[in-house]
C-alpha cells in the first residue's frame, strides 16, 4: 500500500536507503507497532521484535517500517498457540532487496509487503512458495489476478497520490494543484517534495503514474519540467511526510507531498481532542496510482504449514476490517466493511493511474535509471 500504507501508514504521521542496484522501488508506503498476547516488544526498522506470545512454536513476519500490528494478529497466537514476531526493515523497497539477497535462507517466514510494483522482481527471484489461500473466493478478483501462479496472496489495496496541506494553501489564498501538471507551473515552484523510485514504493508509484499520464518518453519532460521548478526529493516516505511536508508535524516547508488518498481522514483519526471535522489535508485524484500489497511465504521457510495459517489469518475477515484504521489501507476481502471515516473522506479512486503488470516487468529499471539520470544528475 501502500501507504503507505497507509500503505505503505499514515498513522505514524500523526502518530533506508534501499540497496537500488538490486531492485527499483520501496512505501510504504509508509509507524508503529503493537504485539502480544502477554507480552509486547517494540519494533525497529534495525530488525528488533515485537512479540506476541504463543507455545506452539513462532514465525517471524518480515515487514515494512510502517506497519502497525493489528490488535487481531492476538487472536491468530490464542487460535493456534503460535508466535508470532514482526520484524521491520525499512522501505518497502528495502524489504524487498533484503529478501531477495537472502533468497533461499530468509531471516523470517511470511513477507508482507511486496507491491505490484516491485511484484515481478520478487516472483522472478523465486522469493515466495507458492499457496492458493482458502480466503481466495472472498478476495477482490482484479488483485488476486495480479498473481495467476499465487506465488503470493493480496492483502490490501490504496492509492498513492499527491497530498496537499489544505491550510498552508488557505493562508496564502493559492489554490492547491489540481493535476500532475500544475507541479511544472511558476505558482508551485519549490513547493513538492517526492520519494526516489530506487529506494521507496511509493516514489516508485509515483513515477509510473507519470509514465502512465505522459506515456514514455513524455514522462521524462515532464520530470525535467519538475526538476527545473524545483522538486525536492528524498529517500523514502517517512522523510517526506514527517520531516518535509508542512502538515507533517515537524516543521517541514513543502506543502505538497506524495502519500496516500488515505492519509486525509488520518489527520481526523490521530488528531487530538478537539478533532477537526474536515481533513486537514487533500488529495488530487487525477494523480493516484493503485496499489496492491500482498504478502507470501518465504521460500527456505522451515515452518510452511504455520506459514499458510497465517497467511490465511491474514485475509481473514477480522484482521481485514481491522487494516483500514490501523494501517489506513482498504481491505482486499470483499466481504469487509469500511469503516465510517473510510466511508466518509477515503472511498476507493473510481478510475486510478495504472501500468500493467507486464510494462513494469520489462520497463521498470529502465525507467528508474531514466529518471535517476533526468532528477539526480
Amino acid at each position: 500500500m501502500r501507504t503507505a500504507r497507509l500503505s505503505r501508514s499514515v498513522a505514524g504521521a500523526l502518530l533506508a536507503a534501499a540497496l537500488a542496484g538490486l531492485v527499483a522501488c520501496g512505501s510504504s508506503g509508509s509507524g508503529t507497532s503493537r504485539a502480544g498476547t502477554s507480552s509486547t516488544a517494540g519494533t525497529t526498522s534495525s530488525g528488533a521484535v515485537a512479540t506476541t506470545s504463543g507455545s506452539k512454536g513462532s514465525l517471524t513476519l518480515l515487514t515494512y517500517d510502517a506497519f502497525e500490528e493489528p490488535e487481531a494478529l492476538k487472536t491468530f497466537t490464542r487460535d493456534t498457540g503460535i508466535t508470532v514476531r514482526i520484524a521491520k526493515s525499512g522501505d518497502a523497497g528495502t524489504l524487498v532487496n533484503k529478501a531477495i539477497l537472502t533468497a533461499g535462507k530468509p531471516e523470517g517466514d511470511v513477507l508482507w509487503g511486496v507491491d505490484n510494483t516491485l511484484l515481478s522482481r520478487a516472483v522472478a527471484a523465486h522469493l515466495f512458495v507458492p499457496y492458493a489461500s482458502t480466503s481466495l473466493d472472498r478476495l477482490d478478483p482484479a488483485a488476486a489476478a495480479l498473481v495467476p501462479g499465487h506465488e503470493v496472496t493480496p492483502v490490501d489495496t490504496g492509492d498513492v497520490c499527491l497530498n496537499y496541506d489544505k491550510r498552508w494553501f488557505t493562508d496564502r489564498t493559492l489554490a492547491p494543484p489540481a493535476s500532475l501538471e500544475d507541479l511544472t507551473k511558476t505558482a508551485y515552484s519549490g513547493l513538492t517534495v517526492v520519494e526516489n523510485p530506487s529506494t521507496s514504493s511509493p516514489g516508485l508509484a509515483f513515477l509510473l503514474a507519470t509514465v502512465a499520464r505522459f506515456g514514455d518518453p513524455g514522462y521524462v519532460d515532464y520530470w525535467k519540467a519538475l526538476r527545473a521548478n524545483h522538486v525536492q526529493v528524498v529517500d523514502d516516505w517517512d522523510t517526506a511526510y514527517y520531516n518535509a511536508f508542512t502538515a507533517g508535524g515537524s516543521g517541514g516547508k513543502r506543502p505538497i507531498v506524495v502519500s496516500y488518498s488515505t492519509s486525509p481522514p488520518a489527520t481526523i483519526y490521530y488528531a487530538k481532542d478537539p478533532k477537526p471535522t474536515q481533513p486537514t489535508t487533500g488529495f488530487v485524484e487525477s494523480s493516484c496510482f493503485g496499489q496492491t500489497e500482498f504478502a507470501g511465504i518465504l521460500r527456505g521457510s522451515k515452518h510452511e504449514d504455520a506459514s499458510r495459517r497465517l497467511v490465511d489469518f491474514l485475509v481473514g475477515l477480522e484482521f481485514q476490517n481491522e487494516l483500514p484504521l490501523t494501517n489506513f489501507v482498504y481491505p482486499v476481502r470483499t466481504d469487509a466493511t469500511l469503516p465510517d471515516l473510510f466511508v466518509a473522506y477515503a472511498r476507493p479512486v473510481p478510475k486510478p493511474l495504472s501500468v500493467s503488470p507486464n510494462d513494469i516487468a520489462a520497463h521498470r529499471d529502465q525507467w528508474i535509471e531514466q529518471w535517476t539520470e533526468t532528477v539526480l544528475r
